[in-house]
C-alpha cells in the first residue's frame, strides 16, 4: 500500500494581492507575494503521451490519458512505473502548491483556528428515543471523532457507550464509521468502517452486553444492515467493481459471510439497490433505483426467509416511493404526470399502481419532496418557490405550515420514531440563524428549542443580514438567490463577492447557517447561493430544464448570477470568486470556459471536469447510471453536446483566472485523474501567469478529510487562497 500523506492537508493557494474589501476599488492594485513568486518557481510540467478517443467518427486528441489507473495500480504494494510517474507528478504538484502558498502559512493556521474556535468542541446531539432507549452523539474536547452511546429508560440514566470512534479511529489517516444500526432486542450493534476513503464499507458486529465483537465480518458492502425481527439476521448491499451497489445478501449471524444467501440482483447496470425496514418495523423494503424510475419489493420482517414480492414493476419514467401504516401503504409519485409528485395510498393486499388513490393531488407549484406519517397527522415537506416549508394536516381540523418569519430558510423534519404523538421533532436553520432542533407540538403549536448550534465567541445573528433575489437571466427565467453578509459591508460595489453553486442531479442548494462561513463575512465578503436550473429548488421543471440536452443553462444560469451581483453592487467588479465541487466543479470547469474574465478566482473541488471520456467508461464508478442525468454519448446526439461543454475538452489558449483546484487520491465517485488531466491541459495551454494551483490529499477520497475538525485545514486553505487574491492577509 503506498504511504499516505499524514498531514490530511488538501490545499489552498494565493495570488493577486488587490484591495481590501474595504478598500476604493480605484485605488493602486498592488501585486501579491504570490504573484511574485508564480514569476520565480517552476510550475510542474506533465509528460505527454498522445492517446487518440475516436467515436461517432471524431478523434479527441488526449496527452494526459496515461495518468488514469486502476485500483489494483493505486494500491499495489510495488508500483510499476506508471504508478510511479503518477504519483510523482502528483506530489510534484503537492510541492509547487507549498512553495507559492508558504508565506500563507501563518493565515491559514490562523483561520483553521478561528474556525475551530467557533465550534463548542465539548457537545452532544439532541437525544431521541427508540425501542426503551434514548440515543445521543457526543463530542469531547481535543478529539476528531464522535462517541455513540444511550441510556435505558430515561436521560438520567447511566450511560452506555455504543462506539468510541476515536479509538476505532487510531493508526489510521482516514477512518469513518457508518450504518449503525441496533437488532430488535437491544443487544448487538452492526456498523460499518471504512478506512481508505472509497466508500467501500466492511460491516462489524458488537454484542453490547459484553462489549466484544463478533467474528462476523462482511466486507465490500454500502455500511449499512437492515434487522429482520429475529435478532439474528440481516439484509446487507454490496458493490460491484465499479462501486455500484447491485446486490442484496442475507446474513445469519454466526455463520461465515461466504456462507451468505443473494436474495436480490440488480442486473440492470443503469440501477443500483438498497435495503431498509419501514418505519411500522412490519417489512424489509428492497430498492431499486435510477435517475428516471424505481422499483420496490417487500417482505415481512418476521419471515426473513421468506420471498420478496414486487410492489410496483419498474416502469420508464415512473417514480415513486414507499411507506407503511397499519392497512395502508402511503405512495409518493409522479404517476400520471405529477412532475412535482402527488400522495397516493393502497391496500397492503393490493400494490399495483392500478390500485393506488390521491390523498394529495399534483400542484404544478408546489414540489412534494416528502412524507412522516402519524397516528392523527401527516406532516408533509414541500418546497414553495424554492423555499422548504413543513404542512401539518391533522386528521381534524384545519391544516397549516408551521411558520418561522424568514423567506431564505430550511425547514426539515428530524428523527421522528414513535406513530402515536402529538409532537414532531423538526428542525430549522436560515443564512443567519444556527441549525436549530425543535419539538413542535402538532396539536397546540407550541414550539420548545431543545437545542441551538452553539457559535462560541461573540456571535450576534443581529450582525448579519439575508436576503432572497429572483435575478433574471438570459433566457428570461429568474433564477433565486440567496445572499448574506455582515450588517456593515457596504452594498455599494466594493465589496468582495463569493457565488457559489452546485446544479446537478436534482440536489437543491437550502439556505443554511454556516459558522465557518462567519469568517468570510466577517471580512467584508458577501456570500451568495445560486440556485441555479439542475438543482429541484423551483420544482421538477427546475431540474429538468439543467439537465441531458438542456445541461447549458445551468452554466449560463450562474454566469448571468454574476454579472447581476456586479451590476447591482453585491459584488465588486473585480473581486467576484466562484466555488464548486464535484457536480459543482463542473460547473466551475464550464464557466471558467465560457466566460473566464469574469472570476476573479475560482476554487474547484474533486471536480468532475473530463465528462465525455468518464461516461464512455463503464468501469468507472457511477457512469451507467448516470446517463439520464447526462446522456449517454454513445448516441452521437448526447457526444456532441456533452463534448460542448466537458471543461477538459474545452480547454484554450487563452486567459484564465486564477484557481485552486482540490482532489483526494482515493476518490471514488470523482477519479482524482479527471482534476490532474485538467491541471496539467491548463497548464499547457493557459496564456495568462495566474496563479494554478492543484493540490492531492493522498489519504483521502471524495469527501476529504475524516475527523470533526481535519477537514476544517481545507476550507481554511480555501478562504486563504480567496481572501488573499481579495487583498485581505489577516
Amino acid at each position: 500500500m503506498m504511504t499516505k500523506n499524514l498531514n490530511h492537508i488538501l490545499l489552498s493557494f494565493v495570488t493577486i494581492l488587490l484591495l481590501s474589501c474595504q478598500t476604493n476599488t480605484t485605488e493602486k492594485k498592488q501585486v501579491s507575494t504570490m504573484m511574485n513568486k508564480v514569476k520565480d518557481v517552476t510550475a510542474p510540467v506533465a509528460k505527454k503521451e498522445l492517446h487518440k478517443h475516436e467515436m461517432h467518427g471524431d478523434i479527441r486528441e488526449d496527452n494526459y490519458y496515461w495518468m488514469k489507473l486502476s485500483d489494483d495500480q493505486k494500491n499495489a504494494e510495488s508500483p510499476d512505473q506508471q504508478t510511479q510517474d503518477v504519483v510523482a507528478y502528483l506530489e510534484a504538484e503537492n510541492e509547487y502548491t507549498d512553495q507559492l502558498t508558504e508565506h500563507l502559512q501563518d493565515f491559514k493556521e490562523n483561520l483553521f483556528q478561528e474556525i475551530k474556535g467557533r465550534i463548542k468542541e465539548t457537545d452532544m446531539s439532541v437525544p431521541y428515543k427508540d425501542n426503551g432507549y434514548y440515543y445521543i452523539t457526543r463530542f469531547e474536547e481535543g478529539q476528531e471523532y464522535p462517541i455513540y452511546s444511550r441510556k435505558k429508560g430515561d436521560l438520567e440514566a447511566e450511560e452506555e457507550i455504543l462506539l468510541n470512534v476515536n479509538e476505532l479511529a487510531e493508526g489510521f489517516d482516514y477512518y469513518n464509521v457508518a450504518g449503525r444500526s441496533v437488532s430488535p432486542n437491544n443487544k448487538i450493534l452492526a456498523y460499518g468502517e471504512d478506512n481508505v476513503s472509497r466508500r467501500i464499507y466492511t460491516i462489524k458486529f458488537k454484542d453490547l452486553e459484553t462489549g466484544k465483537l463478533l467474528e462476523d465480518v462482511i466486507p465490500n458492502t454500502t455500511g449499512g444492515v437492515t434487522w429482520a425481527n429475529d435478532n439474528k439476521t440481516v439484509f446487507y448491499t454490496v458493490k460491484d467493481d465499479a462501486l455500484r451497489a447491485y446486490k442484496i445478501f442475507r446474513h445469519t449471524l454466526g455463520t461465515p459471510a461466504t456462507a451468505d444467501v443473494e436474495v436480490f440482483h440488480e442486473a440492470d447496470e443503469t440501477f443500483g439497490t438498497f435495503v431498509y425496514k419501514t418505519k411500522s418495523k412490519k417489512y424489509i423494503i428492497i430498492g431499486s433505483y435510477s435517475t428516471l424510475s424505481q422499483e420496490y419489493r417487500f417482505l415481512d420482517a418476521h419471515n426473513p426467509d421468506g420471498a420478496f414480492q414486487v410492489f410496483q414493476a419498474r416502469e420508464r419514467g415512473l417514480e415513486y416511493g414507499i411507506s407503511h401504516y397499519k392497512d395502508k401503504w402511503f405512495i409518493r409519485t409522479n404517476k400520471d404526470g405529477a412532475k412535482n409528485f402527488k400522495l397516493m395510498s393502497t391496500t397492503l393486499d393490493n400494490t399495483s399502481k392500478d390500485n393506488w388513490t390521491d390523498i394529495i393531488e399534483h400542484r404544478g407549484d408546489v414540489l412534494l419532496e416528502g412524507m412522516d406519517i402519524f397516528e392523527n397527522y401527516m406532516v408533509l415537506s414541500e418546497r414553495i418557490n424554492g423555499i422548504s416549508k413543513l404542512r401539518v394536516i391533522p386528521q381534524v381540523g384545519e391544516e397549516y405550515y408551521i411558520d418561522f418569519g424568514e423567506d431564505a430558510s430550511l425547514s426539515y423534519t428530524s428523527v421522528n420514531m414513535d406513530f402515536d404523538t402529538d409532537v414532531l421533532r423538526m428542525g430549522y436553520t436560515s443564512m443567519t440563524t444556527p441549525n436549530s432542533t425543535y419539538d413542535f407540538n402538532m396539536k397546540t403549536k407550541d414550539k420548545t428549542l431543545l437545542k441551538q448550534q452553539e457559535v462560541i465567541g461573540d456571535f450576534d445573528a443581529a450582525n448579519y443580514k439575508s436576503e432572497r433575489i429572483m435575478i433574471p437571466v438570459r433566457d428570461g427565467v429568474k433564477v433565486p438567490v440567496s445572499v448574506v453578509y455582515h450588517k456593515d459591508t457596504k452594498i455599494d460595489g466594493s465589496a468582495p463577492c463569493l457565488l457559489y453553486g452546485y446544479g446537478s442531479y436534482g440536489n437543491s442548494m437550502d439556505p443554511y447557517f454556516s459558522s465557518v462561513r462567519l469568517s468570510l463575512l466577517d471580512r467584508g465578503f458577501v456570500y451568495v447561493i445560486a440556485h441555479i436550473r439542475g438543482g429541484e429548488e423551483m420544482g421538477r421543471h427546475w431540474y429538468e430544464d439543467g439537465k441531458l440536452l438542456k445541461k447549458k443553462n445551468t452554466f449560463n444560469d450562474f454566469v448571468d448570477c454574476g454579472k447581476y451581483l456586479i451590476d447591482n453592487k453585491y459584488a465588486s467588479a473585480d473581486n467576484l470568486f466562484a466555488m464548486g465541487g464535484s457536480a459543482g466543479g463542473l460547473l466551475m470547469g464550464a464557466i471558467i470556459n465560457q466566460d473566464p474574465s469574469l472570476w476573479k478566482g475560482v476554487v474547484a473541488q474533486v471536480p468532475f471536469v473530463d465528462v465525455v471520456t468518464t461516461m464512455l467508461d463503464e468501469t468507472i464508478p457511477l457512469t451507467t447510471g448516470e446517463y439520464d442525468e447526462w446522456g449517454n454519448p454513445n448516441d452521437p446526439t448526447y457526444y456532441e453536446y456533452i463534448k460542448s461543454y466537458s471543461p477538459y475538452d474545452n480547454v484554450e489558449k487563452k486567459a484564465y483566472p486564477s484557481m485552486l483546484v482540490t482532489t483526494g487520491y482515493f476518490d471514488s465517485q470523482v477519479q482524482y485523474w479527471e482534476p490532474a488531466k485538467w491541471v496539467a491541459k491548463l497548464r499547457e495551454y493557459k496564456t495568462d501567469s495566474n496563479p494554478l494551483l492543484f493540490k492531492t490529499n493522498m489519504g483521502a477520497g471524495h469527501g476529504g478529510a475524516s475527523g470533526r475538525f481535519e477537514r476544517f485545514k481545507e476550507i481554511a486553505l480555501e478562504y486563504a487562497f480567496i481572501c488573499d487574491l481579495a487583498g485581505i492577509q489577516q
